[in-house]
């Protein structure tokens, strides 16, 4: 693989960790600001709101700019909205800051999965991009943890800082190892909303919207159900959550070469897998050491769906795939807020700390089925399983010429 995928990996850590870490953070943060824990809560809603906002509204407005340029200016950004929430007086001014920093995420992952695509060997493009988001994965297993222990004993500040520090060392390593990759001249941003506007293209950003919002139906009250259900204290959390971003780790080094080889049999095969997880969870929990097999099964088959959507969104607009690409982490953001929604209001109605699981099982076969449906029609159409690009895969050596422009793109 190139070392411009280590480049956007560094990246994609620095924006995982930056995401997740509040979660570990709100006593902290409420406590220093005069506020409550509930409502220090909406700083994790105001980087989601910055996600869904941020990804098409950036990625159009970058849509004429150099891919490199943009990434980097794109990193800038993130850097300068974490040392925005660093420097916050006050919580309105944290609030901004998160915001800020939570803009460039979707625009980041989806222009940064069309650079790694276009890096490699067609029939290697989902490993591509399955690297990409293993420096998100791993943020949740030592970034998130690392960043929490630090934020718990120098301040939440402290926190900000050394991710504002790994911002600017991802700026450095795109800067040095990721390729000039010039803006295809078709690709403005009328060709990126014309492939937005396809049907398999909503299609497969439906199906993330319902289908990872299992996950975060029961990713969000995790910690509530290791001390609730599972009988574990409070310090066992984070070792809960460890798990959980191993098991999305394995699930992303799955992914690549699965979706490489069959991309809808893996989406299909991990939705349903993720669908008798969750089910399984309800039951499981009640048993400590099965509790905790099921949570790494559930980050591994969860996040086995996103690289396959990832390629879905993209394949189906490969002659301006950024805008959809990007779009999908709008998505997956939408699932995140609506997994969560779905998943509290049925433990408000009594349900249990368990039935989030049963909640999620039935999004994701929402999601299932919608993947369903756009394959038979894909049938119907007789589309193939196209790329995202074709040609040879671009060097740092040297400027690259567009494939995009080339005849076999043109097919």
């Amino acid at each position: 693989m190139p070392l411009a995928l280590l480049a956007l990996a560094v990246s994609a850590f620095g924006i995982g960790t930056t995401e997740f870490v509040m979660m570990g953070l709100l006593p902290q943060v409420a406590d220093d600001l005069g506020t409550s824990v509930p409502t220090a809560g909406y700083l994790v809603s105001a980087y989601a709101i910055g996600v869904v906002v941020g990804a098409p509204l950036l990625t159009a407005l970058g849509s004429r700019v150099p891919r490199k340029r943009m990434l980097l200016l794109l990193m800038a950004l993130f850097t300068v909205g974490n040392l925005a929430s660093a420097l916050a007086p006050g919580f309105g001014w944290l609030v901004a800051g998160r915001v800020l920093a939570g803009l460039p995420h979707g625009a980041f992952f989806g222009l940064g999965a069309v650079v790694a695509a276009r890096l490699v060997r067609e029939d290697r493009q989902a490993r591509a991009v399955a690297t990409m988001f293993l420096g998100l994965t791993v943020a949740n297993i030592l970034g998130v943890p690392a960043a929490t222990l630090l934020g718990q004993h120098l301040g939440w500040r402290a926190t900000f800082l050394v991710v504002s520090a790994i911002g600017l060392l991802a700026m450095a390593t795109l800067a040095r190892l990721v390729p000039y990759v010039p803006v295809d001249e078709r690709q403005g941003l009328a060709g990126e909303l014309r492939a937005l506007r396809r049907p398999q293209v909503l299609l497969g950003l439906l199906t993330a919207v319902f289908g990872f919002a299992g996950v975060f139906a029961v990713y969000s009250y995790l910690a509530s159900m290791t001390t609730e259900v599972m009988g574990f204290g409070d310090s066992t959390v984070t070792i809960v959550l460890a798990l959980f971003g191993l098991g999305m780790t394995g699930g992303a080094l799955a992914a690549g070469p699965l979706t490489d080889r069959a991309l809808r049999p893996t989406l299909y095969g991990s939705l349903a897998a993720l669908v008798l997880a969750l089910v399984a969870f309800r039951f499981t929990v009640h048993v400590p050491w099965l509790a905790l097999v099921t949570v790494v099964v559930l980050g591994a088959v969860g996040f086995m769906t996103t690289t396959p959507l990832q390629m879905l969104v993209m394949n189906k607009a490969k002659d301006a795939p950024t805008l959809a690409s990007a779009s999908n982490h709008s998505a997956f953001n939408l699932a995140n807020a609506g997994g969560a929604w779905a998943g509290g209001a049925a433990v408000a109605a009594g349900w249990g700390w368990t039935s989030p699981a049963l909640v999620g099982a039935g999004l994701t076969a929402v999601g299932l089925v919608i993947a369903a449906v756009a394959g038979l029609l894909d049938r119907g159409t007789g589309e193939g399983a196209s790329r995202v690009v074709t040609g040879s895969p671009l060097t740092a050596e040297e400027p690259a010429v567009s494939r995009s422009s080339s005849p076999a793109s043109r097919s």
